[in-house]
C-alpha cells in the first residue's frame, strides 16, 4: 500500500514559532507586513528554508492514516489517487 502524506506541521506558522518563538507577525505576499519582536526579523528565504526542514522531517516518518482520518482533514479519495498516479 503507498504511504498518503498529509503534513501536521509543514506550514509558515510552525517555522516561525521555531524560528522566533512569541513573535508577533503578519506575511502578505511573500513580505513581512508586520513584525512585533525585539529580535531580528528572519528573512523570508529562511522562513521556507525551514519550512523544506520541518517538511523532510516529516518524510522521514513513516505515518500511516486511516481513511476516517484522511477524511477528517479534508483529503478526498480522487485526491489520494490523483497522488499515487502522479507517483509524488
Amino acid at each position: 500500500m503507498d504511504r498518503i502524506k498529509a503534513y501536521q506541521l509543514v506550514g509558515i506558522e510552525t517555522a516561525m514559532h521555531m524560528l522566533r518563538p512569541g513573535a508577533i507577525w503578519e506575511i502578505t505576499n511573500r513580505e513581512f507586513t508586520k513584525w512585533d519582536d525585539p529580535r531580528p526579523c528572519p528573512s523570508i528565504e529562511e522562513v521556507f528554508e525551514t519550512v523544506e526542514k520541518i517538511k523532510a522531517f516529516e518524510d522521514s516518518i513513516n505515518t500511516i492514516w486511516t481513511d476516517d482520518q484522511l477524511a477528517e482533514r479534508g483529503i478526498k479519495q480522487h485526491q489520494i489517487e490523483a497522488v499515487l498516479e502522479s507517483g509524488e
